[in-house]
């Protein structure tokens, strides 16, 4: 929370090539930007492919409205690796396998993810945070076929080709499913349960009606239809 969020401009890009230069061999590096950047065209495009083709772009994580001080638009976290080859690296003192992932990129959509904080605004809760982490983490490391699954509504893990066919563009609702709600209603079942909770809605008012009626009659008042 309470980090600025760059407006989107070419000058995003320039700033993202400076982060890039600065990598080390096996370098990794995670920052937000404006949605904007995900797509555009012209020098936007340009740098976009170029990062893609240098194999340098992890993961697209789009996060949900309301999570930071200085703006309430929904922002991306970019993450990109120097090296997504191939490798096995001790960490904590185990020995982690990394799979080979330069011709993919994991885009993550967590627009609908999050609790309240603070009353307007909104955070990951911890197993949330540890569910985020270990389907990005399995998605990265051998064995990944058994442990990650493109998810819809969540993930989805894109080829190159994939990307170049959607114009090189980042934004992630071009690349995991959503499902489209409304082919899902059965109307004709909607519209009678529909009929039946207004029949009963409408014998409940009938009887309330008779019951106002019959009062009012003790009390020796009579009411006109």
């Amino acid at each position: 929370m309470g980090y600025d969020v760059p407006p989107t401009s070419n000058a995003n890009y320039g700033w993202i090539l400076n982060i890039v230069s600065k990598l080390s061999a096996n370098g990794t590096a995670g920052f937000l930007l404006a949605n904007g950047a995900l797509s555009g065209d012209g020098t936007e495009l340009a740098i976009r492919k170029q990062l893609l083709l240098n194999k340098v772009v992890e993961a697209i994580v789009i996060l949900p409205r309301n999570m930071f001080y200085s703006t309430d638009i929904s922002v991306t976290l970019w993450i990109l690796n120097n090296n997504k080859k191939a490798r096995s690296v001790e960490q904590n003192g185990k020995l982690v396998r990394y799979r080979n992932r330069e011709n993919e990129v994991l885009f993550i959509d967590l627009r609908q993810w999050g609790e309240p904080f603070e009353k307007k605004y909104i955070q990951f809760s911890q197993e949330q945070i540890q569910q985020i982490a270990e389907n990005f983490h399995n998605w990265q490391r051998e064995g990944y076929e058994q442990t990650y699954h493109n998810e819809p509504e969540y993930c989805y893990s894109a080829t190159l080709d994939e990307i170049e066919q959607k114009g090189w563009s980042l934004v992630p609702s071009k690349y995991i499913e959503f499902r489209n709600r409304d082919e899902q209603i059965d109307f004709d079942t909607k519209m009678r349960q529909l009929q039946a909770e207004m029949s009963d809605l409408l014998q409940q008012e009938e009887a309330s009606k008779q019951e106002l009626k019959a009062l009012f009659e003790k009390l020796g008042y009579n009411l006109q239809n």
